[in-house]
């Protein structure tokens, strides 16, 4: 049979495995912080006011509960404050930015939020030093950071992180995400504002004076460094400048010092290629492509990845890369191309790349397509008691105007795993965006490839849009 020509594609691939109800972060710290997302202990209010802490540091640890309300009521004569974060491991919250800001009394979604195109949004990271003894117990070197993955999808996380040498999360930095989510299914990427990054605390260097004598926050510029890759370890805040006219670090207890972080982010909807991923079960009943299925050990599962050239101009060389997690375990020999070219009756790839360095898959007219199916077998190499989900990822890459871009979009399978096993962990959530900031694609593909250029559309009976992608290089928006 004929060979589908391999392409060194060669990227670093996240296993892409999800055991649990958590995000992991994409690039700014070990992926073993996958587990600490919303997993440090939380102490109602009344507990820290009582000392529970003691001298001990610790950042968004408060659970408001429901008797906090009576006993702040009962303590301080008024209620607890209108805008007062009641869950502070949910810290990171995004809103649209429509020009007015409401103070206290801004919506902030904590978890999830639909994005639409045009539209800016405001993503706020809060900062609160829980010990109650304010200047005798100062969190040293605190700083913040945000990732904005160059991947995207249908929903695209961005991940906030607290470090500081006075507390962390089993050694990592505290974190937390919100998610993005289209609102007409298309895939999108977010894109940072420049210059866009402001803290807002009540600190002297922060605040003016009013006719009226009251304090008005005006807000402190931050360094576009809060989002660059390179700055792993983010940027200071505090209540006091140093030397280099920047906050210190230095983030005393209690509420009047708490700190908010935001920056603003724009959904971009690019629509040139799409590459879209399904999967089925071989030999069940239902034979329909679905972007998540159910299975069991030893299943045989089957995916379909397509691009389309959604452009007015050609594609040369488009690479397609398959990332298959731990416990879907490739099948020799199922690699299978069907386009309008020379694969009209299926080529198959003879050296099974697919999932290692990629196939090139050749040139393409614009409103053509092509089509590629494999297989897989699922196993039990690392499996997790309970609920598990697999999620294979398909990559297919092109070059548009000398930029090397790759787009991406995943299928799940989703199987549970009771043999041996006391306890049901919680069903995973999103999976873990495989991608890397920088692909290490070559200067061009590989020409050892069909050299036509395929036009037409191969049929599928549905032609699938929403499709996840990754730009190598961030582009940077301006207001």
């Amino acid at each position: 049979m004929k060979n589908i020509f391999k392409s060194a594609l060669a990227t670093t691939a996240a296993v892409a495995a999800v055991a649990s109800g958590v995000i992991a972060p994409v690039a700014q710290v070990s992926a073993a912080d996958a587990n600490t997302g919303r997993n440090w202990p939380m102490y109602s209010l009344q507990q820290i006011n009582e000392g529970v802490l003691g001298n001990k540091i610790a950042f968004n640890s408060i659970q408001i509960q429901a008797s906090d309300y009576a006993w702040h009521k009962t303590t301080y004569g008024k209620d607890i404050p209108t805008g007062t974060i009641t869950n502070e491991s949910n810290f990171v919250g995004a809103r649209e930015n429509t020009g007015i800001n409401a103070g206290a009394n801004n919506v902030w979604n904590g978890d999830r939020i639909k994005v639409e195109e045009g539209k800016s949004y405001i993503v706020r990271l809060y900062v609160h030093n829980n010990n109650p003894n304010g200047e005798q117990a100062i969190a040293e070197n605190t700083r913040v950071s945000f990732n904005i993955p160059s991947a995207s999808a249908r929903e695209v996380a961005v991940n906030g992180y607290i470090y500081s040498d006075s507390a962390s999360v089993n050694g990592y930095p505290y974190m937390d995400n919100v998610i993005f989510e289209s609102a007409t299914g298309e895939s999108f990427h977010l894109e940072y504002v420049k210059g866009s990054a402001l803290l807002e605390n009540q600190a002297d260097y922060n605040t003016v004076t009013t006719a009226d004598g009251k304090k008005q926050v005006i807000g402190f510029k931050l360094s576009d460094d809060i989002v660059e890759a390179a700055s792993i370890q983010g940027v200071k805040i505090g209540y006091k400048l140093g030397a280099d006219g920047q906050p210190n670090g230095q983030v005393p207890g209690c509420y009047q010092y708490d700190n908010f972080v935001a920056i603003e982010v724009k959904p971009v909807f690019d629509r040139e290629f799409t590459v879209s991923k399904k999967v089925r079960v071989v030999g069940a009943e239902d034979q329909t492509w679905k972007a998540s299925v159910d299975a069991k050990i030893g299943d045989i599962v089957e995916f379909r990845i397509e691009y389309i050239n959604k452009s007015d101009y050609n594609h040369t060389n488009v690479g397609i890369r398959d990332v298959l997690p731990d416990n879907l375990e490739y099948i020799p020999g199922t690699t299978k191309l069907k386009n309008n070219g020379d694969c009209k009756n299926w080529c198959t790839n003879e050296d099974d790349t697919i999932a290692t360095e990629g196939i090139n898959i050749g040139h393409y007219a614009p409103n053509s397509n092509a089509i590629i199916y494999l297989r897989a077998k699922v196993v039990d190499n690392s499996l997790a008691c309970g609920s598990n989900t697999l999620v294979n990822w398909g990559q297919g890459y092109v070059t548009i105007n000398g930029e090397k871009i790759m787009l991406q979009d995943y299928a799940r399978v989703n199987l549970d795993k009771i043999e041996g096993c006391p306890v049901d962990p919680e069903d995973p959530s999103t999976p873990v965006d495989p991608g890397t900031e920088d692909p290490n694609l070559p200067n061009e593909l590989p020409t050892t490839g069909p050299e036509a250029i395929v036009g037409g559309v191969v049929a599928t009976g549905a032609i699938v849009t929403a499709a996840g992608y990754y730009i190598a290089s961030r582009r940077q928006l301006r207001r």
